[in-house]
């Protein structure tokens, strides 16, 4: 029996984020934190360890959306990578999505190497039939020294067989990288290494952010040691330019349109490729105005 209370909302706990695209989506929280939460460079779910909500909260939540969120056609499942979900129950949870909001065209979530890996592929594609259509997959980096050193927790070869298999199983696939993540001395090997790790991945979205520092995480305190160095934004355009000259797409679209960024670009690879490197080549010479510091954020 389903059981709702009008006026209890959405169970949302901690600090929630979600990708720029899932910005006009139906948030909703079916984990608590991320499984892995040691990324030097995050201080999202420090405030939570990580769980999986009850089915009875996620059902209300799910009936709390198909009164007052009838305008919104897309869903995206919280927190940091709900992937991670038992199938019985990820599955469980989309055939409630589609029982309830049978207008939503469009189910994202975050995931990750270890999450992804934990499925076979005849079940990612049995989530692709179930409704799961986007996957968010943070790769940051295609050289391993740096993934290291950020304890990423993986590979840029794992990486790549991982964002391979979403990709067969017909699920699009939105990857993430940092500029400014190797620090100033491996930025040119890192930059090329994730070029050459995205043409490998292949995926349709790639969202180039810029780091920064947040207290209170571990990277924040090397660089107040001294054990890491924050680019220039000089250095930061000359790492971009030297990425995307080495990222070819069969057709995917290239993002650093993200507010942390100085040089907003979008460019689908590989027709847009060459328009791009100008653009930065004409920022580099200072022809092309970039974002103010006060303007930056996360």
């Amino acid at each position: 029996m389903e059981c709702f209370h009008e006026s209890e909302g959405m169970h949302y706990e901690g600090t929630c984020i979600r990708p720029p695209s899932e910005a006009f989506s139906i948030l909703l929280q079916v984990t608590l934190g991320c499984s892995h939460n040691k990324c030097t460079f995050c201080g999202t779910y420090k405030d939570k360890r990580f769980a999986i909500k009850d089915n009875d909260t996620i059902l209300s939540d799910i009936l709390f959306a198909s009164r007052y969120m009838k305008r919104q056609d897309r869903v995206f499942l919280m927190d940091g990578d709900a992937l991670i979900i038992p199938q019985r129950r990820l599955l469980w949870i989309l055939e409630r999505i589609r029982e309830h909001l049978p207008w939503v065209k469009r189910v994202g979530a975050y995931a990750n190497a270890k999450c992804i890996k934990m499925k076979s592929d005849e079940e990612l594609s049995e989530l692709r039939a179930a409704g799961l259509s986007i996957l968010y997959l943070g790769v940051e980096s295609g050289d391993d020294e740096t993934l290291k050193k950020i304890c990423k927790g993986t590979t840029a070869e794992n990486l790549i067989k991982m964002g391979r298999r979403v990709r067969f199983a017909g699920i699009k696939l939105s990857v993430t990288v940092l500029l400014g993540i190797a620090g100033r001395q491996r930025s040119m090997i890192h930059a090329k290494a994730t070029g050459e790790l995205l043409s490998a991945m292949d995926p349709n979205y790639v969202g180039a952010l810029t780091v920064m520092l947040i207290p209170g995480t571990p990277l924040y305190d090397q660089a107040k040691g001294g054990e890491f160095q924050i680019l220039s934004e000089k250095e930061l355009l000359l790492e971009l330019k030297e990425m995307i000259s080495h990222t070819n797409l069969s057709r995917g679209l290239f993002f650093s349109n993200h507010a942390s960024n100085y040089l907003p670009i979008k460019a689908r690879i590989p027709g847009g490729k060459e328009e791009a490197l100008a653009i930065i080549d004409k920022a580099l010479r200072g022809e092309v105005g970039l974002r103010q510091e006060w303007m930056r954020g996360l």
